[in-house]
């Protein structure tokens, strides 16, 4: 088998075999094929596009090339739930513990964050003393014992992605959904779960900006999942402006406390009690969404859910009293209130510039090597649809250095729109893609 002739077929529009996607993943993996050939190989699919077979085999060829988690120490269904990233986005750090609460494992491995979308293994680490470096061993008997526990990514897990991704970004291949599709699945079948919920954002904030591209790649990425013998679900999500009221990461998680003391922003608490649903339908702990719906909530009113997150930061390390007193987490040396300059509706918040502005404040990392400010972020007062008069508050900047503050003024200047005119937000949940087809609610 040679690497020209998988080229000059692909580059044809032909189909490739399993054999022919195994041999150039391991062999660009182990240093065999070398990286103009795969340049040309991306560039190909980038134009000629993969089936859905093709699409599965890609998946399970990056998945072969490093470790699979075995989670089978861990009793009962896992449901894994993942991002394709966002603003504001805090939802694993509630969701966990709502379904832990409903006695459903939750064995989660997180990354951390680059860019303007955050981490949760950042965010948790906003609590002092918080540690996501555990051994499987510790992970799952964690799990096993209080139902909820959260690791790190090995990096030994789906190497050869991590080689791909950095070539795409260098040759202007990632916006390919295969090759994105491919990507993301092969990090969470690896990581053992029997079962998938898939938050795919769409908007200014998100990878895939428009709605139609949104749904295409959640289908994708459902049909893998499938495709493998692991029953995945995708709700594609609003990322028009920043999800909650907060960005940055001890911000962040002080959000998701309120979550869970029952003081959440509505958009919030819709995406949360809307993931949590799917999370223990596909558990096999509830019959109907609706079913799901319920018992998330109940688990917040009755106080369950934020008795099991303060047990997992302390099994984790964490010191719980921030859990007590969370305005600790975000406790900076200064603040800027920025206030409207005229009367009239907010029209735009445009979350991927408010993520680069709480990223300019330290709130992330343009390198992994960058170190975090967990403290610094942004807390909004007003959000698309509001109505401000001249000098209300819309947002509150927490920072620690002078010299960051006028350039994220700037950046969170150019997200603002104000109108005479009112316009409502965008729905939170625009839809599902499950195995029987996408179901659009906007």
């Amino acid at each position: 088998m040679k690497m020209i002739d998988i080229i000059y077929k692909k580059r044809n529009g032909e189909i490739l075999t399993k054999e022919e996607i195994n041999y150039f993943i391991h062999g660009y993996n182990e240093e065999r094929v070398p990286d103009y050939q795969m340049s040309a190989l991306l560039m190909a699919i980038y134009y000629k596009g993969m089936n859905k077979t093709e699409t599965v085999n890609l998946t399970n060829a990056i998945i072969d090339s490093g470790d699979i988690i075995d989670l089978s120490l861990i009793n009962g269904l896992k449901v894994d739930k993942h991002s394709t990233g966002g603003v504001g986005d805090k939802t694993t750090i509630a969701l966990g513990a709502l379904v832990a609460a409903n006695n459903v494992p939750v064995a989660k491995l997180s990354g951390r964050g680059l860019g303007h979308t955050g981490g949760t293994i950042d965010k948790l680490e906003a609590i002092p003393g918080f540690s996501a470096d555990l051994s499987i061993e510790k992970f799952a008997d964690q799990v096993n014992k209080i139902n909820i526990s959260l690791g790190g990514q090995t990096k030994d897990l789906a190497p050869a992605d991590k080689k791909l991704y950095a070539l795409r970004d260098v040759t202007a291949t990632i916006d390919n959904i295969s090759l994105i599709a491919s990507s993301v699945m092969s990090k969470k079948l690896a990581s053992g779960a029997d079962r998938i919920v898939l938050d795919v954002k769409t908007g200014s904030g998100a990878f895939m900006k428009d709605i139609d591209e949104a749904f295409a790649l959640g289908k994708a990425m459902v049909d893998i999942g499938n495709g493998v013998g692991k029953d995945t679900v995708a709700i594609i999500t609003d990322m028009e402006q920043p999800l909650g009221n907060t960005i940055g990461n001890g911000i962040e998680v002080w959000e998701a406390i309120q979550l869970l003391k029952g003081k959440a922003p509505e958009d919030l608490l819709e995406l949360c009690r809307y993931l949590g649903s799917y999370m223990l339908l596909l558990a096999e702990k509830v019959s109907t969404l609706e079913e799901g719906m319920k018992e998330i909530q109940e688990v917040i009113d009755n106080g369950k859910a934020l008795e099991v997150f303060k047990t997992f930061i302390k099994c984790q390390g964490g010191e719980i009293h921030y859990i007590d007193k969370p305005e600790l987490l975000y406790k900076t040396k200064y603040v800027y209130e920025y206030t409207a300059i005229k009367d009239g509706y907010i029209h735009q918040l445009d979350a991927e510039l408010i993520g680069k502005c709480a990223l300019t404040l330290g709130a992330g990392r343009l390198e992994k090597s960058t170190e975090i400010d967990h403290k610094v972020g942004l807390e909004l007062q007003k959000k698309i649809g509001n109505y401000v008069k001249k000098g209300d508050i819309i947002v509150k900047i927490y920072y620690n250095e002078k010299r960051k503050l006028d350039e994220a003024l700037k950046l969170f200047e150019k997200s603002l729109v104000l109108s005479d005119e009112f316009k409502a937000a965008r729905k939170i949940i625009h839809g599902v893609v499950t195995k029987e087809g996408e179901k659009r609610l906007s």
